[in-house]
C-alpha cells in the first residue's frame, strides 16, 4: 500500500489535465496497441523519462522512511475542521506518523508563528488564504521546499515561485443571503459590492475580523485593488455602518445565514454550499458580485525551524495529491481543486460557480502590503472597531 501510494504521490497515476471549471477528470485516451512500434528516435527520451520517474520514486521512498523515523507531525489547519481532521487522520493511517492538529484561522496562525519567531510549535500549515502565507514568507517564517507533486498544479498561479507555499484549492468570494428573511423584510438581494452600502442592509451584514481571518484580509485587498487605495478603504468604512458582526473565522458568516441570525454574509461561496448541501439550509442564496470578485488560493506550507522536517516535506507531497485533496468534498468542503490529476467537486459547478469568472488579483501587491492595508482600515474605523470584532 505504501509503495503504491508513493507511486501515486510521485505522479505516476496522472489521469489527464483538469482545468478550472471542469467537473471531473476527462476520460483517459485509448491506449496504443501493445504491438505498435515506437519511433527509434524516441527511445533515449523514453529511457530518460523512466530513469527520472524511478529516481523520483526512490527519493520519495527515502522521504517516507525519514518521516517514519521522526514519527510525528504537528499541523495547524485553517480549512474547515472536518476536512482538516480527515486529511490528518488519513496521513497518519498511510504512513504511521502520529499527527497532532489544531484548527486556527489564518490570522491566528500568522500571529502564532510570528510570536514563536523561528522556533515554531507546529510543523506545517494547511488550508486558508495565501495573503497571510505571503506575509509569513516575507518575514522568513516559512521553509522553501521544491515539491515533486507541484508538477500537477494547473498553473504557477497556485504556488509561490520560491516554493514557500503551494495551492491546494481555489474559492470564490461573494455573498450568501437568507432569502426567506429578505423576502419577509421586502428587501432585494444585493447584486454587487456597492449594493451592500444601502441603508436597508444596516445591521444585516456579517463579515469576518480583519485581524484574525484570511478571508477578511482578502476582502481588504480586493476592495483596494478594485476601487483604488483611498476609495477602497473608504468603501470598507462605509460598509462598516451596515455590519452587525465581524466573526473570528472567515467561515463564520456562512454558518449563521441559514438560521437567519445573519441575513447577508460575505465570504467564500463554497462555505455556503456546505450549509445548503450538508446542513439542509435551502433558504440560502449564493451571489457572485456582478462587477467582479476575487478568489482565494487555499495553501499549504512548512514552518521555518519545523521540528519534524522530513514529515513536513512528506505532508506537502501528500497535500498535493488526489489522496488528500479529494477528501475535501467528502467532508463538506467544496472548493475548486487546482491539481490536474484530482477530480473536481461536481456540486460546485451545479451551483453555477465558475472559477475563471474572477478579477485579476494582484498577489504581489497583497504580499507586500496586506499588514499595512489592514492597519490602515482599522485606523480608519477608529472607535467603530468595537466589540463587534470577535476574537473567540
Amino acid at each position: 500500500m505504501k509503495k503504491r501510494l508513493a507511486m501515486v504521490l510521485a505522479g505516476l497515476m496522472a489521469i489527464g489535465v483538469v482545468g478550472c471549471g471542469v467537473n471531473s477528470a476527462p476520460a483517459a485516451p485509448e491506449a496504443a496497441p501493445a504491438e505498435e512500434a515506437k519511433p527509434e528516435a524516441d527511445a533515449p527520451a523514453q529511457e530518460e523519462a523512466k530513469a527520472e520517474e524511478a529516481g523520483d520514486t526512490a527519493n520519495l521512498d527515502e522521504l517516507i522512511e525519514a518521516a517514519k523515523a521522526e514519527g510525528e507531525l504537528v499541523v495547524y489547519g485553517s480549512c474547515e475542521e472536518e476536512y482538516l481532521a480527515a486529511a490528518c487522520e488519513h496521513f497518519q493511517e498511510l504512513y504511521g506518523v502520529k499527527v497532532t492538529y489544531q484548527r486556527l484561522s489564518t490570522g491566528e496562525v500568522q500571529s502564532k508563528i510570528e510570536e514563536e519567531n523561528g522556533n515554531p510549535s507546529g510543523d506545517v500549515w494547511f488550508g486558508g488564504t495565501t495573503d497571510p502565507y505571503n506575509v509569513a514568507a516575507s518575514e522568513g517564517l516559512l521553509e522553501a521546499y521544491e515539491a515533486q507533486n507541484a508538477s500537477h498544479l494547473i498553473s504557477n498561479t497556485y504556488r509561490d515561485a520560491d516554493g514557500y507555499w503551494y495551492g491546494i484549492y481555489k474559492g470564490i468570494l461573494g455573498f450568501m443571503v437568507n432569502m426567506d428573511e429578505l423576502q419577509r423584510m421586502n428587501i432585494d438581494q444585493p447584486q454587487d459590492w456597492k449594493d451592500l452600502l444601502n441603508p436597508e442592509y444596516k445591521g444585516l451584514i456579517w463579515l469576518s475580523n480583519y485581524n484574525t481571518a484570511g478571508t477578511a484580509k482578502l476582502v481588504v485587498n480586493t476592495m483596494i485593488q478594485k476601487y483604488g487605495h483611498d476609495e477602497g478603504i473608504q468603501y470598507l468604512v462605509d460598509l462598516d455602518k451596515n455590519i452587525e458582526v465581524y466573526t473570528k473565522s472567515g467561515s463564520g458568516p456562512s454558518k449563521n445565514v441559514g438560521t437567519g441570525e445573519c441575513i447577508v454574509g460575505i465570504g467564500f461561496l463554497h462555505d455556503g454550499i456546505t450549509q445548503i448541501v450538508d446542513n439542509g439550509y435551502g433558504n440560502i442564496g449564493l451571489i457572485i458580485p456582478s462587477s467582479g470578485t476575487s478568489f482565494e488560493v487555499g495553501a499549504t506550507a512548512i514552518f521555518k525551524g519545523a521540528k519534524h522536517p522530513n514529515a513536513a516535506k512528506l505532508w506537502i507531497e501528500y497535500a498535493l495529491s488526489p489522496e488528500c485533496v479529494e477528501l475535501a468534498a467528502e467532508n463538506g468542503s467544496y472548493q475548486f481543486l487546482v491539481l490536474d490529476n484530482a477530480k473536481q467537486p461536481e456540486v460546485a459547478s451545479q451551483f453555477g460557480l465558475n472559477p475563471d469568472n474572477v478579477m485579476d488579483y494582484d498577489f504581489a501587491d497583497a504580499k507586500e502590503n496586506t499588514p499595512k492595508y489592514v492597519e490602515e482600515v482599522m485606523n480608519a474605523l477608529g472607535s467603530a472597531a468595537d466589540d463587534r470584532f470577535q476574537t473567540e
